[in-house]
């Protein structure tokens, strides 16, 4: 049975459970687990961090912990009891280990490397204190070090700052506001500037001394010095150095390392030097030989200077080389680091070019303990400390130290009977009072220890020798008295074995007779001559005799007058004895009574670091006078105490105060004293106002609180001694003297006169009194002598220095423990207040108001929970009736003023701002339901209310800004939130009772609302963004206040009635902001309103036109920042739908919510596509969506233009040219050419129109040149040339014209790569809404191939899956939730036949009209209809044609447009071979064309060609043809295809006429290599001949030789308007999927023949290259002869697998590249095989398509004629040919026959019913058609670079083929219609079309953008018609080429007219809006 648990609450996981049992819950190691109830082994319970997921586990599995249940029951919280910083430790990792998991995905090695050795440390440091066996202080460093550990993590991950007092984190709901903020501050501030160190240390560790001349052992001596002051700062650090210049003692660090320590700031000066000194230890001369002398010497080696300044800049971890200078001349060695600092270094050479010292240098911050701490390694390891000389700038009392400092300076010694002056050596002892020598106390420097004796240099025969050697003496303090120094003088001679010869001596006692120690200075000491054997052991003898030429008595002038001397400088550094005699003399004040009043006056002029040395003793002196005598001496022992005391403030003894209240308490013994004290104090205070210097008294007030601290103690010892005798007496007298302060303060002074002055000094003090009157007075008492004592201030203080020291008291004030009495604050509380208004009603010294307020509202949470409920109540009521409205009022100021310059004051104004800020919302917070109503009651009028709510939103408003707290402040900003909601609670009511209905404010209100939306807006609220554990955190301790806010706002405007007009549409955009929260219960609440104010803007102006206006335009912006999800535009719909069911309006409602919901559809995908990388189709194609919703179903002008130029940032970034071009026309096109200004917009200038519209125009005519788009280029240069020239701005014209003009020159002159067109289908409901069960055809980059291109959109759609079919998917397909993507390759229609008809038009012109401006696109599948015939499969050989039209014409605003319409015809067996030979005829005849005008390189294409046709046939060729249609049977079967089999016989004649023309040419121009190639095919051509039964052409063939090009009776050579048209015979339209080709996709094989082969190898190619000519084995061209039969997957609709599969077998590359190829480029095939079009390619092995004449959709079947195709240039007509005669006259080969027309061809039929103009051009009439010889380039087209088949060439008879290029329609011209005829003038053209056309103009009923150039005006421009059904103007033809259009006035079209009497129509009416 399971019971809930009691004790057993929580606990971790110790081994992972999986869960397997029912109900089990998995667990893994290390999770928390909460358990609710236990069964026989077993817990239930669950994991904290998932608590919504609740099941079992064994409890084996956990580790109980103890734990604190809060809310017992369904609800309850567990917390563990466990050290609060081992809790925050826990969590925290846990966050911490989601987020640098994310780090390594990222990629930020470095910072995840380092949070994970900071982890790795926090868990070390975390099991130490689990142990529990750590000391006190060791848990306090651990703790201390994991908590900035924490912090540091925690900045490093962004995360937020943890407000801890101690280490302990602290709940903001136990403290009041202002210490939290004062909390957060200080680790925000101890975070950002760390405090700078006042001391530093310098660490120096020597390596080596690297230098030539070695050999002699040395010694190093390091000192700092100050250059500017000339003498050292520090004591010297010795370091011994062997031979070879190492370290001697290796092994001992301390004597290698050092630090100098107690350098002040001072000291890092640029004139404080490192320097080192180096003495060898040797021979005297440094070249001597060893054998002359075995005794060593210290002799001067060399010198380093390096300034202190250098390490500040230099890395601290670099090694420092020093340069050592020698020293040349002896007698400069006691300056020569002076010389080097002044850089007087040319005198000393170097030691050598490489040498120098190594040392390491290390400048070191802060006190030494805490070097210890952070540097314990080093004092571990052993360091020497070197100390300053003298005192360091602060002196600690405990202090202990007595060194003796003696520099050997100089000496003067006489020859002593010498030719030469003497090798002095001092050796130096120290003596004691019984003479002997004290051992170890003669110090040459740290680092060694002391030794007995120091023995100084030796200069070199110097009879004035200056050493300046420093050397210490460490003498105990009790040895001193009696001690001596002794300095022997020896001569060191280099002869005689070099002995040292004693030759005189002198001595220096270390204290006097009197106690005073020797002075500091410098002495002239006597030299006592002396033998060399004299014994110096009996000291007394000599100790008797004159040791100073000073001391001398003046009638010894024996010893005066010698020469000889020795000076030294000593220097005392000592905490027990003094040299100063004054000091003595007070000290022992009763041996002389008489020198008392001297002594004191003394005092003063003594050093303050004697006095502090004798602190105790000197107060004792100066109180036992007192005591003795004090009538005589009570002034002056005073002022000496005051001395003393403000001696102590100075901050080089600060540190004695403690040291002086010690004495107070301990041994002070002055029970009488405190009435002369009170006495002396009254006496000065009432002389103040008279008195005409201050100084002295201001030094009397400044000491006043230690005199009072006197005054106390000797009161408390006299009571304690008499038993409170007198008491009534003291009170008196403190009385009277705090009657005389009252009277000096309330004296009203100028601020410069000295009693002001005076008054401030006592204020500075005056707090600092108060602990010592509480301990004899009461709270009350005390209290009430500074209630008085401030009080007695002039109200009118005209000093702003003694208002802000009034100020400054009143903040220690209330920071006293005075102040922190309840009972004592009730009485200071008032003045307080009183004083802290006056200052922040006038704004003045705004910092310490806020200090004191902070202070103030701090102690109000402490007694909250006390028992002085009601005093504490009773505080908040007076602060807020005093000060509330003031603190708003200086938050406001202080939040709209300027912020001022310089980081200092910018940081004192965010201090400011937020303290007053933490002490609004301490009050508010404090504040109860009787202090809000006393609080609203208090306001006079209904103005002063408005007033205060208007005050306080705005303040709130300010709270919520994000720069009012650090980033990092969550805690702080959750406190502000829940404090605001609190007041705003309680202010709602007022606003409801107060403002509404007639005495509604829509001010106040507006106020309010907005204040609620940027309230829920806030980023700190918005807990999705939070991790797990926040957001739990959070929710528990606040719940979601957004919710609550939420409500608030729909309970208020409830209650708002008809005033919610007011709001509408003011409201709309905030209150959807807080709709798109995504929070459910918000958006419940919420959405709503909507629905209230769509029914009241109904009810007022009868639609909700602008709530649905400002729904959109909002909508727009939100979504754009991130707002808003696909759940929300749900909830929006089904919320507002169920709510408008039963209005009146609910139509128009049920459409504005679906406009809007639309909207945000795209808007999403818009949202989701940006947040991708990389500009691709997706960003493009959702932009042109949300593009066009705004323009047609919104007619949104700005948003609509606004999201033009975003769609142009994207083409341009995508380097899309031509698609920037056309977006940016849009916004073109809605500008006039006239002069009204526009505004700023975007990033336009404010200008006028016509200005904007030709920088449009300019901009345009770049992108369309970048991007070969010449043509639409030209005709905005022509209208910018218009409107120059109409306002004769010639300068521009001319530019223009020129650029115009190098447009024109790049149409000719450079090459345009010919785009593929792909077919690409998205289906299933994972796609973006504007792809979703949509098709669309994109035009491909550039040298984009269809398998490039499907795994482009497969990267761009990664989870897409390709179909591997073309057939239309299923419903399945279109409802799954998952990405299909169908992509295929299609052919383009073009619609301009116009030009592509026309002859003598340069295929560059035709290029562009081929691919620009294309509607529709072409698809074919082959497929077997009924039994297929193994032995010959083109009997059942249907092809499936499918033609896609598109919403848009490519190219234009997006590189793909969506498929509009579909249409499904089928080609039978028989039009399919028509089709397929009349390709290849035309193929052939285009390549022949350019053979002769020799626009090949070479002739290889032609050769694979007449190989692939003529080889071929040969193997079976046409035959198959004839057995499949010229067959008896099928002859009979088929009665109607008669005239079809005869057109097919037609062509079969016509293509071996072609043939032996093609072989005719080739001969004159195969290479001599390829002759046997060319013999065989004309013998194979003679069979192939003969195997068609052709003997001799017939009539019709050879009636008409080579004539093709202008007169040939042409027939129709492309049956598809039969096809097409509703009365074709098979032309059956079906609704059925077309299957996807197979991999043989159209032939089982390729050409078979071994000519094919041949070609390949005389040309250098392989069948399968895709180099040079691209020839690959085809499958879509296979011979007749091929062993191989269909593949099976013809016939079938399996899936290929080379399409959508980029990977493939070998075996398969074939026919997988030829399946992906696009239409062009598959390998020529026998259905619709491209003629080859030769400079289309910008390769030379792409071929190009000629475009043969396309269907016109307009016309119906019986209108529709053959279009010219007048660019086959084989005859082409050479403009000026000479003659006739001498064209034919050049014929070298028989001609190519015309194509006959046939009797039963459908063209006929429409040829008699066409309107067929009778007149021809006067101009080429008298010139008759003729053949050019094919040897004479007469083509008027440009040379290009050869271009070579796609594939192998074939007979053009096959069983499957490719995609046609061409869908021709018409027929061709009669004999008599000349081609050069001009087209009819396009206001002719709906004459000629017919009535009966069966489709309509496409999309009149469509207003779309004007995406093409040619498409302005017109929603689809009309085809211009074939030249049959042309009406020739009456005047000369234009110019070939012609213009592309004529110049336009208000809009661009192809025809190059307009009508003047059809206005022209907007895309968008105009709106005032001036963009």
């Amino acid at each position: 049975m399971w019971i809930p648990t009691e004790h057993e609450k929580y606990g971790v996981v110790l081994a992972s459970f999986r869960g397997t049992v029912q109900h089990g819950l998995p667990l893994e190691i290390g999770d928390t687990v909460q358990i609710l109830e236990k069964c026989e082994g077993w817990f239930r319970g669950f994991i904290l961090k998932n608590p919504n997921v609740k099941g079992i586990f064994p409890s084996s599995y956990i580790h109980l912990k103890n734990a604190h249940v809060k809310n017992k029951g369904q609800f309850e919280t567990v917390i563990p009891v466990e050290d609060s910083v081992i809790t925050e430790m826990t969590s925290t990792l846990r966050d911490w280990g989601a987020m640098w998991k994310q780090l390594y995905v990222k990629n930020e090695g470095d910072l995840f490397h380092r949070l994970w050795h900071v982890m790795n440390e926090i868990l070390d440091l975390r099991r130490q204190v689990l142990v529990g066996s750590l000391t006190h202080d060791r848990m306090r460093d651990v703790k201390q070090h994991i908590t900035a550990r924490l912090d540091w993590g925690n900045e490093q991950l962004c995360l937020d700052l943890v407000p801890r007092r101690e280490f302990s984190m602290v709940d903001p709901d136990e403290i009041s506001v202002t210490e939290l903020y004062r909390l957060m501050e200080h680790r925000h501030r101890k975070k950002e500037i760390p405090a700078p160190a006042s001391t530093h240390h310098l660490f120096v560790h020597v390596k080596s001394l690297m230098s030539a001349n070695l050999g002699e052992e040395l010694e190093v001596f390091f000192h700092i010095y100050d250059g500017r002051e000339n003498r050292p700062l520090s004591e010297r650090f010795f370091v011994k150095l062997n031979k070879s210049g190492l370290p001697k003692s290796p092994e001992k660090t301390e004597r290698q390392c050092t630090l100098f320590v107690d350098l002040g700031s001072s000291d890092l000066r640029k004139d404080v030097y490192i320097v080192v000194h180096i003495i060898r230890i040797g021979r005297m001369g440094a070249g001597e030989k060893k054998n002359l002398c075995s005794v060593q010497y210290r002799r001067p080696f060399g010198c380093a200077v390096i300034s202190i300044a250098d390490l500040l800049t230099a890395d601290s971890k670099d090694d420092h080389l020093l340069k050592v200078y020698a020293c040349n001349t002896e007698s400069e060695w006691h300056q020569i680091h002076e010389n080097l600092i002044k850089k007087a270094n040319s005198r000393y050479n170097l030691s050598g070019s490489n040498s120098g010292l190594a040392v390491a240098l290390q400048l070191l911050h802060g006190d030494i303990e805490q070097l210890r701490r952070e540097y314990m390694v080093l004092f571990t390891r052993g360091v020497s400390i070197t100390r300053k000389l003298g005192f360091s700038d602060v002196i600690m009392p405990g202090e202990m130290r007595n060194d003796l400092y003696i520099t050997l300076e100089k000496g003067e010694f006489e020859k002593g009977g010498k030719s030469v002056a003497r090798n002095v050596e001092i050796t130096v002892y120290v003596l004691d009072i019984d003479g002997q020598v004290l051992k170890s106390h003669v110090a040459a420097g740290a680092g060694e220890p002391g030794a007995d004796e120091y023995h100084s240099l030796v200069l070199y025969h110097n009879n004035s020798p200056r050493w300046a050697e420093h050397i210490k003496l460490p003498i105990p303090v009790d040895m001193f008295r009696g001690s001596h120094v002794r300095f022997e003088f020896r001569h060191c001679s280099t002869k005689d074995k070099g002995e040292k010869k004693l030759f005189g001596y002198s001595f220096v006692p270390l204290m006097q007779e009197d106690g005073r120690t020797l002075p500091d200075g410098n002495h002239e000491l006597i030299i006592h001559k002396c033998e060399e054997n004299t014994s110096l052991a009996e000291c007394s003898r000599y100790l008797k005799q004159p040791f100073s030429k000073a001391n001398l008595p003046s009638n010894n002038q024996t010893l005066k007058g010698t020469k000889e001397s020795f000076w030294i400088t000593s220097f005392l550094c000592s905490t027990k004895l003094t040299q100063n005699g004054d000091m003595l003399d007070l000290l022992k004040w009763r041996a002389h009574p008489e020198r008392i009043n001297d002594s004191l006056s003394k005092l003063k002029e003594i050093d303050g670091s004697e006095i502090v040395k004798f602190l105790q003793d000197t107060l004792d002196t100066l109180f036992g006078i007192l005591d003795e005598s004090s009538q005589r001496y009570g002034l002056k022992v005073f002022d000496s105490l005051v001395h003393i005391i403000n001696l102590l403030q100075d901050s080089k003894f600060q540190h004695f105060k403690p040291v002086m209240d010690t004495y107070i308490e301990s041994h002070f013994a002055g029970a009488l004293s405190y009435r002369d004290l009170i006495k002396v104090l009254k006496w000065y205070v009432d002389r103040i106002v008279d008195a005409e210097h201050q100084d002295h008294i201001q030094q009397v007030l400044k000491a006043s609180e230690y005199i009072f601290k006197y005054i106390i103690q000797s009161r408390r010892l006299f009571s304690l001694a008499t038993g409170g005798q007198n008491e009534e007496e003291f009170r008196v007298c403190i009385h009277e003297l705090f009657m005389s302060i009252r009277f000096f303060l309330s004296q009203e002074n100028k601020s410069a006169s000295p009693v002001a002055q005076t008054q401030a000094v006592f204020l500075r003090t005056f707090p600092a009194v108060y602990g010592e009157l509480l301990k004899i007075f009461t709270m009350r008492e005390v209290a009430g002598f500074v209630r008085e004592t401030l009080g007695s201030l002039p109200t009118a203080v005209h000093a702003d220095c003694l208002e802000a020291v009034r100020l400054q008291c009143i903040a220690k004030t209330v920071e006293s423990q005075l102040y922190i009495n309840p009972e004592s604050r009730c009485i200071l509380l008032p003045v307080v207040l009183r004083v802290l208004q006056a200052h922040m009603q006038e704004q003045r010294d705004l910092v310490i108001c806020a200090r004191i307020l902070t202070s103030m509202l701090s102690l109000i949470i402490k007694e909250e929970n006390g028992s002085a409920e009601p005093v504490v109540s009773e505080e908040v009521e007076l602060i807020v009736e005093s000060l509330l409205g003031d603190l708003m009022r200086t938050i406001l100021e202080i939040s709209n003023r300027p912020q001022p310059a310089g980081p200092t004051m910018r940081l004192q104004f965010q201090d400011v701002t937020g303290e007053f800020v933490a002490c609004l919302l301490a009050l508010l917070r404090q504040m109860s339901d009787r202090h809000y109503q006393q609080l609203l009651q208090a306001f006079s009028s209904k103005d002063n209310l408005r007033d205060f709510l208007l005050q306080i939103f705005t303040v709130f408003r300010i709270l919520i800004r994000p720069e009012m707290f650090p980033k990092d402040w969550t805690v702080m900003r959750l406190v502000t939130n829940n404090v605001i909601i609190t007041t705003v609670l309680y202010l709602s009511d007022a606003l409801r009772k107060n403002f509404l209905n007639d005495k509604f404010d829509y001010k106040v209100w507006d106020s309010y609302f907005y204040l609620s939306v940027i309230f829920i807006n806030q980023p700190c609220l918005q807990l999705e963004s939070f991790s797990p554990s926040k957001r739990k955190k959070i929710l528990e301790k606040y719940g979601d206040m957004r919710v609550m806010m939420g409500c608030e706002i729909f309970s208020m405007w409830q209650n708002l009635g008809e005033h919610k007009l007011n709001f509408i549409p003011a409201m709309i955009g905030p209150f959807l902001e807080v709709t798109l929260v995504p929070q459910p219960d918000l958006r419940n609440v919420m959405i709503p309103i909507f629905h209230d104010m769509m029914d009241w803007e109904q009810r007022r102006s009868g639609n909700f036109k602008q709530v649905e206006a400002k729904l959109i335009d909002k909508l727009d912006s939100l979504m754009s920042e991130g707002k808003g999800d696909e759940t929300y535009r749900e909830l929006f719909n089904s919320i507002l739908l169920k709510k408008i069911e039963r209005e009146t309006w609910r139509e128009s409602g049920i459409s504005l919510i679906a406009t809007v919901t639309r909207l945000m559809e795209r808007l999403l995908d818009y949202r989701d596509c940006m947040k991708l990388g990389e500009v691709d189709g997706k960003k493009i194609g959702c932009t042109v969506s949300l593009l066009n919703f705004y323009k047609t179903e919104l007619n949104k002008e700005e948003m609509y233009i606004r999201y033009i130029h975003k769609l142009y940032d994207l083409h341009f970034k995508a380097q899309n040219y031509t698609e920037a071009s056309y977006t940016l026309l849009l916004y073109d096109e809605l500008l006039e050419w006239s002069d009204r200004p526009l505004r700023e917009f975007l990033n336009y200038p404010m200008q006028s129109e016509w200005q904007r519209k030709e920088y449009l125009h300019l901009t345009i005519v770049q992108n369309f040149d970048r991007g070969k788009c010449w043509e639409n280029g030209i005709i905005l240069c022509r209208e910018l040339a218009d409107q120059y020239e109409s306002y004769y701005d010639y300068r521009n014209l001319s530019k223009m014209r020129m650029m115009e003009a190098s447009l024109y020159d790049k149409i000719m002159d450079q090459q345009r790569l010919e785009p593929e067109f792909f077919r690409v289908g998205f289906y299933g409901k994972k796609f973006p809404f504007f792809l979703r069960n949509k098709e669309f055809v994109c035009r491909g980059h550039d040298y984009e191939r269809l398998e490039a291109f499907q795994q482009r959109m497969l990267n761009e759609f990664p989870h897409a899956i390709a179909m591997q079919h073309v057939n239309q998917p299923d419903q399945t397909i279109y409802q799954a939730d998952a990405q299909y993507l169908q992509i295929y390759a299609v052919t383009p229609i073009p619609e301009s036949q116009d030009v592509l008809q026309r002859d003598g038009v340069p295929d560059n012109i035709k290029s562009f009209y081929k691919f620009n401006h294309i509607w529709r696109f072409r698809y074919d599948r082959p497929f077997h209809k009924g039994t297929k015939d193994k032995e010959n499969e083109f009997k059942s050989l249907w092809v499936e044609r499918t033609t896609l039209t598109l919403v848009q014409s490519l190219p234009g605003i997006s590189r793909w447009f969506e498929v509009e319409k579909r249409e499904l015809v089928e080609v039978s067996p028989l039009e399919n071979a028509i089709e397929v030979i009349e390709n290849k005829n035309l193929q052939l005849r285009t390549l022949i064309t350019q053979c002769q005008s020799r626009q090949m390189q070479n002739i290889n294409p032609l050769t694979m060609c007449l190989n692939g046709v003529i080889d071929a046939a040969v193997n079976g060729g046409l035959a198959r043809y004839q057995e499949a249609f010229f067959v008896k049977d099928y002859v009979m079967n088929h009665p109607e295809d008669g005239d079809k089999i005869g057109r097919l016989r037609e062509l079969m004649f016509e293509q071996a006429h072609i043939l032996e023309y093609g072989l005719a040419v080739h001969e004159k121009f195969v290479p001599q290599d390829m002759r046997p190639l060319h013999k065989k095919l004309v013998d194979q051509f003679h069979l192939m001949k003969s195997s068609l039964g052709i003997q001799e052409f017939p009539a019709y063939v050879r009636a008409s030789p080579v004539h093709f090009t202008n007169g040939s009776p042409r027939t129709c050579r492309n049956s598809v308007p039969n096809i097409i048209s509703p009365d074709a015979g098979r032309g059956v339209a079906r609704r059925s999927f077309p299957s996807y080709p197979a991999v043989n996709r159209y032939s089982s094989s390729s050409l078979s023949s071994q000519a094919s082969n041949e070609v390949s190898n005389i040309t250098g190619q392989s069948e399968s290259s895709d180099e040079v000519f691209n020839m690959q084995p085809s499958p879509s061209t296979s011979s007749l002869s091929s062993n191989h039969s269909a593949s099976p997957n013809v016939t079938s609709s399996a899936p290929s697998s080379a399409r959508g599969s980029p990977q493939m077998a070998e075996k398969h590359k074939h026919s997988r590249e030829n399946a992906c190829l696009s239409p062009r480029e598959r390998p020529v095939s026998a259905i619709f095989p491209n003629p080859l079009d030769p400079a289309q390619r910008a390769a030379p092995h792409q071929i190009g398509d000629t475009t043969l004449p396309r269907s016109d959709p307009n016309l119906s079947a019986p209108d529709k004629v053959r279009a010219t195709f007048s660019s086959w240039s084989l005859d082409s007509v050479k403009m000026g040919a000479p003659s006739i005669s001498d064209t034919l006259g050049k014929l070298l080969c028989p001609p190519v026959p015309p194509r006959p027309p046939y009797s039963g061809s459908s063209a006929k039929n429409m040829r008699s019913q066409s309107p067929v103009s009778a007149s021809r051009s006067p101009q080429k009439t008298t010139v008759p058609p003729f053949t050019p010889s094919p040897t004479e380039c007469q083509s008027t087209s440009l040379v290009s670079s050869s271009p070579v088949l796609s594939g192998s060439y074939s007979s053009g008879i096959s069983s499957l083929s490719r995609c046609s290029v061409s869908e021709a329609s018409g027929t061709e011209l009669n004999a008599g219609d000349h081609p050069l005829y001009p087209l009819a003038p396009p206001s002719t053209m709906p004459n000629s079309v017919s009535s009966s056309s069966d489709e309509p103009i496409r999309r009149e009923n469509k207003t779309p953008p004007p995406y093409s150039v040619y498409e302005r005006n017109n929603p689809r421009r009309p085809v211009p018609l074939p030249h049959s059904l042309s009406i020739p103007p009456q005047v000369d033809p234009p110019a070939l080429p012609p213009k592309p259009h004529q110049l336009r006035t208000g809009s661009m079209k192809l025809d190059g007219t307009s009508d003047p009497r059809v206005p022209r129509p907007r895309p968008l009416p105009r709106k005032v809006s001036q963009l």
